[in-house]
This record gives C-alpha cells, sequence and structure tokens, in this order.
C-alpha cells in the first residue's frame, strides 16, 4: 500500500446519518492524491461503527468504548495518521470535488503554514464564517 499525502479524520459520536453522507462525499471528492480515512468513534449508540465496517471497508475504524471527547479522539486519530497532512473534519461536513486537493496544493505552496481551513458553505451556498479576528482592546472600544 502507498503512505498516504493526506490522512482524513473525523470523530464520530451518534452521527451515523451525517457520517455516511460524509463518508459519501469523500469517495466522491475526486482527490488525485493517496489519502486515508480514519474514523474514531466515541461508542455511539446509533450503529455508526457497524455502518462504517459495513459500507466503507477502507476507512480505519478506532472504536472507543467509552466517550473520550472530542479533543482526545482527535489526537488518536492523529497518532494513527500516516499522511503528510492531516485533515481533520467533522461528520457533518460535505467535501466538495477538488477541495481536498486545493488545501493540500496550498500547504504544499507554503510551507512557512502550519494550519490551514476549506471555505465552509451553508447548505443554501452561502458563506458560512468560521473565524473571526483577535480581539484587541481597541477592538472592544470601538464596537
Amino acid at each position: 500500500m502507498t503512505r498516504p499525502e493526506i490522512s482524513i479524520a473525523i470523530v464520530s459520536y451518534n452521527t451515523a446519518d451525517y457520517l455516511r453522507r460524509c463518508l459519501e462525499t469523500l469517495r466522491q471528492s475526486g482527490t488525485r492524491r493517496a489519502f486515508e480515512v480514519i474514523v474514531v468513534d466515541n461508542a455511539s449508540a446509533d450503529g455508526s461503527p457497524d455502518l462504517v465496517r459495513g459500507e466503507f471497508p477502507d476507512v480505519r475504524l478506532i472504536a472507543n468504548r467509552d466517550n473520550l471527547g472530542y479533543s482526545r479522539a482527535v489526537n488518536q486519530a492523529i497518532r494513527a495518521a500516516a499522511g503528510t497532512y492531516v485533515l481533520i473534519l467533522n461528520p457533518d461536513i460535505e467535501v466538495m470535488e477538488g477541495s481536498i486537493d486545493a488545501l493540500a496544493e496550498h500547504m504544499d505552496r507554503n510551507p512557512e503554514t502550519g494550519i490551514a481551513g476549506g471555505k465552509l458553505l451553508n447548505p443554501d451556498g452561502t458563506l458560512q464564517y468560521s473565524c473571526r479576528t483577535f480581539y484587541t482592546f481597541s477592538t472592544l472600544l470601538h464596537r
């Protein structure tokens, strides 16, 4: 097996319907780069682990017996990752065609960059603001 360029980490807790759609869109993303998908399930009771095993056998599943929390589960996925880049996705994300390649190409062109995030869109296609500026004392005074 070829070492993946990108490891995609998804933390799931009772998100089977979202997770299915997320994994389907990853399959259809058209990425040209080798990637692996790691799902860390935090003791879901909705059949999420069985969904991954049954419908997505190429996905690596880490099934926790207890809910370890989001941060700890992300760290589990990162430790298991073999890719040069790690893409952390929430299970309610639908990946658009070409978006993974675009993020990886940005990272390739900007090796000084330690972290990058993709553009998030609402279901109606409008921009979902996912970041804000850091507040300073003068920012607060001008509000």
